[in-house]
């Protein structure tokens, strides 16, 4: 096995970025062991669809969601989210 250079410090993410464009990851890390990294902060990826509502449900939305201060369409991905958790739990 190839013994591996350890990564230097970076001042700066144009730093990192100049080191990089110059030099091989095969030095520096090992491929047959890849670590698994979860990325809490990342926004989920989201898509647009549509559906269609009965005017007086998608009223009462608005209403609803006028008295917490916040968008509807926010408050609907509330709803959709607790009703699908409830319905996974069963």
């Amino acid at each position: 096995m190839k013994k591996l250079k350890p990564i230097p410090k970076f001042k700066n993410e144009d730093e990192e970025r100049d080191f990089w464009a110059t030099h091989s990851t095969v030095d520096y890390f090992d491929f047959s062991k890849p670590m698994y990294i979860k990325f809490p902060n990342l926004k989920p990826s989201t898509r647009t669809i549509t559906v269609r509502i009965p005017v007086s449900l998608y009223e009462n939305l608005k209403i609803l969601a006028n008295k917490k201060d916040v968008p509807y369409q926010s408050l609907l991905k509330v709803f959709l989210a607790e009703k699908v958790k409830e319905e996974f739990s069963r």
